[in-house]
This record gives structure tokens, sequence and C-alpha cells, in this order.
């Protein structure tokens, strides 16, 4: 067992040169920085003033379920004879805004479309979402229901 540290800057580059002067003088474009990683262009969801072409917080965290549920799927279909020859998910998070401003995610839903190429292991390539599921450090992590809505091709 043990811990792992995670190291991310995050820097904002929306100074338009009056700073936070007003609510509509800056932009809310950031950069998401890891050493030796490609830096990732960032916003506010577009109905906070933000950049519909950089990704938004909310659009990460829905990211990070479902790459957190895939890698743990992938590995366990590789544990458990499963072939997995392609996998895609289209996930989806709806949050709720309060009245103040404020808001919080409600649920995310993973819709994974896995490929096996075994029919033989259909059965059991269903059956491992739910243990992906269970062990996913992000989904343990959030207080909010993550559902998934897996479906198994061959």
């Amino acid at each position: 067992m043990g811990t792992h540290q995670y190291e991310i800057d995050v820097v904002w580059t929306g100074n338009t040169g009056s700073g936070t002067s007003g609510y509509k003088a800056y932009e809310r474009a950031h950069e998401v920085r890891a050493e030796g990683k490609e830096t990732i262009l960032g916003s506010s969801d577009p109905s906070f003033r933000g950049d519909r072409s950089r990704y938004n917080p909310e659009e990460l965290l829905v990211a990070s379920l479902s790459q957190c549920h895939m890698l743990w799927y992938l590995h366990l279909a590789s544990a458990n004879g499963v072939v997995v020859t392609d996998y895609r998910d289209h996930a989806t998070g709806t949050m709720a805004e309060h009245p103040d401003g404020s808001g919080r995610f409600t649920e995310v839903t993973l819709n994974p479309v896995v490929t096996v190429a075994d029919p033989e292991t259909r059965e059991k390539a269903q059956a491992l979402h739910e243990k992906a599921h269970s062990m996913c450090f992000i989904a343990a992590s959030v207080n909010f229901p993550v559902r998934h809505e897996p479906q198994v091709k061959v």
C-alpha cells in the first residue's frame, strides 16, 4: 500500500489588462500544466463567461471518472482473460446550480461500449464493469452517484 502525490500547476492567462476589476473585465482562460506533459487549455463553462473551445473543470471531472473506469476495466479484462479490442465511452454529467451561483454535481453516467474478441467472454465482460466501478479511485472519492450503462459487442 502507499500514498501517491500528484502535482499540477494551474496558471490563469485571462488578464486582459485590468485584472479582475469587473466581472466582465477578465477572461476565464487558464492552463493546466504538469512537468513533461502537454498543457491543457482550460476556461469556465460558457454559461459562466467561458471559452467553449477550452475544457472546463466540469468536463474534466466527468473525463476523470470515465478514464478511471476505463483503465480499471481494461486491467480487469486483461487479468480475467477477456480480450477487449475497442472501448469508447460517452460520459454525461449533471450539475445543479444553486440560486447563489454555487452548485454541485448530482450524478455522472458512464456509457461505455466495449468490443470483445470472443463471444464466449461477453457475459464476463459485462460483469467486469461492476468491479471496475468499485475499484475506481475517483468514483470512490466523489459524493454523488456514478452510474454506468455498459454495452458489450463482439
